[in-house]
């Protein structure tokens, strides 16, 4: 079974795009934001840039600056994790990001997937697009200390 869509997206409102276009996106707006935000303010440049690699994303532009920036990692059958959304403050409260999640829930990808998200404080906003609140589960992250560690190599505590 295969599955096909635009690999590039666009919808336009006005002087505002939102592109799924890659080659589009300013690393230094993105990587800025997710400097002063609560959930990516760890991570460095180039963890940015491999998660969007490895991503649908959506860029929301104002003519042709960046403005806001929306993240969609899936298996593309199953499964999609919403994450890394965002307006900056210049642009917020003018409808912007309602757009952008109308955008991002229209991709034929989120449509056939059950998509998650986590957030600490936009609630009201995603469930306005289908969103439920439910208590999630997650396992902290390892430590990065050696990246180049095999994934195979047996933990000490495991049994062996």
């Amino acid at each position: 079974m295969t599955f096909t869509f635009e690999k590039n997206m666009n919808w336009t409102n006005g002087d505002f795009t939102i592109s799924t276009d890659k080659s589009r996106l300013d690393l230094d707006v993105i990587h800025g934001f997710l400097q002063t935000s609560y959930w990516g303010a760890e991570r460095t440049r180039r963890e940015i840039e491999k998660t969007i690699e490895n991503s649908i994303c959506f860029g929301l532009f104002y003519k042709e600056r960046q403005i806001g920036f929306a993240r969609l990692v899936t298996d593309e059958v199953v499964i999609s994790w919403l994450g890394d959304v965002f307006v900056i403050p210049d642009f917020q409260n003018k409808g912007l990001g309602k757009w952008l999640m109308e955008c991002v829930t229209s991709h034929p990808i989120t449509k056939r997937t059950k998509c998650l998200l986590g957030t600490k404080d936009a609630h009201g906003l995603y469930e306005k697009y289908g969103w439920n609140r439910k208590e999630m589960m997650s396992r902290p992250e390892e430590e990065k200390e050696d990246s180049n560690q095999s994934a195979h190599t047996t933990p000490a505590s495991a049994p062996r």
